[in-house]
């Protein structure tokens, strides 16, 4: 059987559920429009998403825990819910009547409450109520097209986790490596003389974790956990402000040798988020410390503190994509097509980049069980392989870090992750450094 589910859609409604996958069980046109082919086909299976498709377009259903049976009585079931699609994003309406979840009845099929029902009295056809047990918008749900094209039901089960024999990238895990990582980056010193600090700009989606990242780099060298950058869970971003980040190796330390440049998040859609035509002029050097975003007019030379004449110290000389790796199989098309077009971009001013993948605590259950699984978990390879193709960096290129969100302690072995992410932003700006020395000597010998 083959399924009408695009497997971005899947992805999609996957990222709901946890490190899951689906399998089809009843495909209503293959085994028929019937109460009695749904049943035999998914009675006593369990969890299960069941989708409806209409000659409208419209892409609906509904998810539950509970398996499906005859025995028309109502089942309890907190975390059941209905969506729709709207394009590739999921809209979601979560159950308002718990006790009424769901309904066995022996002549439909997937019967939700008394308010969505999908191959309504064995006939291709929804039966629709909003409000009862379901909150939601009938025309958004399906534009009022209750004729059904086609029903399917996909068994949901987890995937299983890999663990590899042995790590796919080679990393100690001792606390003096810590001190090690520590000192390297302390005693680091740009190639070039008229640079005393290397530049990074982390640029990635609202909530990826930038804001995140840095207060993360700051709390190692603190020796504590630490909140300066305004970080946090928000559809918008809370960036609003080009920040430049310096950090001290402790609390009355020097100046480390690497400032961390924040900046408005990435939104897909136009008109919102860090305005592309902001990114040029903020490799170049030209933007302020604390310039305010205005995604709907991108930065012009007169603006107040604007630098006309950048140094090669105030340009960036290397970029930092941020990722969740919860979200890498889901990012949205126009997001991608955003990011690809600023690498590009920065692939012209021949700027080195790489990318962090965040949140890899929260995606593979080995990682949250030690980080030291990081480079054993199949899972996280994969998500750092799909980051590699999706965005066209070589996957030597892909860092998995750790953020500080939730703990009140440091971890020796997250600040390992953090530090050798920094080492790298470190090699990639000599990178930058040598091509600059380069191309500077070849114009002398041409002279």
């Amino acid at each position: 059987m083959n399924s009408m589910l695009t497997n971005s859609q899947q992805k999609t409604i996957c990222s709901q559920l946890g490190r899951v996958k689906l399998q089809l069980l009843y495909k209503a046109s293959i085994h028929g429009f019937t109460g009695a082919a749904f049943h035999q086909r998914c009675d006593t299976r369990c969890p299960t998403v069941s989708v409806g498709y209409n000659a409208s377009g419209y892409v609906f259903g509904g998810y539950t825990k509970q398996p499906f049976s005859q025995s028309g009585q109502y089942v309890h079931d907190d975390q059941a819910f209905l969506f729709t699609f709207s394009g590739e994003k999921l809209l979601k309406y979560p159950v308002t009547g718990p006790a009424n979840a769901v309904r066995m009845i022996a002549n439909s099929g997937p019967y939700f409450g008394e308010t969505l029902i999908l191959v309504y009295g064995s006939q291709a056809v929804v039966y629709n109520n909003p409000e009862n047990d379901y909150n939601f918008n009938a025309a958004e749900m399906h534009g009022n097209d209750l004729k059904l094209t086609e029903c399917e039901v996909y068994e949901v089960s987890i995937k299983e986790t890999t663990e590899l024999e042995r790590p796919w990238r080679t990393i100690t895990w001792e606390s003096e490596k810590k001190k090690e990582l520590m000192e390297t980056i302390k005693t680091y010193k740009p190639t070039v003389s008229s640079v005393p600090q290397a530049r990074v700009l982390l640029i990635g989606p609202v909530g990826a974790g930038k804001s995140s990242f840095f207060n993360s780099i700051n709390s190692v060298f603190r020796g504590h956990v630490t909140s300066q950058a305004i970080a946090g869970s928000s559809t918008t971003s809370l960036t609003t402000k080009f920040r430049t980040y310096s950090m001290k190796a402790g609390r009355d330390g020097k100046l480390l040798p690497i400032i961390l440049c924040d900046t408005m998040g990435l939104e897909e859609s136009t008109g919102a988020g860090l305005d592309i035509d902001d990114i040029s002029s903020i490799l170049k050097g030209h933007l302020p410390d604390r310039y305010q975003f205005n995604p709907s007019a991108p930065l012009h030379s007169e603006t107040s503190g604007y630098r006309k004449s950048p140094g090669l110290k105030d340009k960036i000389h290397c970029v930092a994509y941020i990722t969740d790796a919860c979200k890498v199989s889901i990012m949205p098309t126009k997001l991608e097509e955003k990011l690809n077009a600023i690498r590009r971009k920065v692939n012209l001013m021949g700027i080195p980049q790489l990318v962090l993948v965040t949140k890899v605590d929260e995606a593979c259950p080995l990682v949250t069980e030690d980080v030291r699984n990081i480079y054993k978990s199949g899972y996280i390879k994969e998500i750092m392989q799909e980051v590699s193709a999706r965005l066209g960096v070589p996957l030597s290129c892909v860092v998995p870090v750790k953020n500080y969100s939730e703990e009140l302690e440091l971890d020796p072995n997250s600040d390992i992750l953090l530090l050798s992410a920094i080492i790298q932003m470190l090699r990639f700006t000599d990178n930058y450094f040598d091509e600059i020395s380069d191309q500077f000597s070849n114009i002398e010998v041409k002279e």
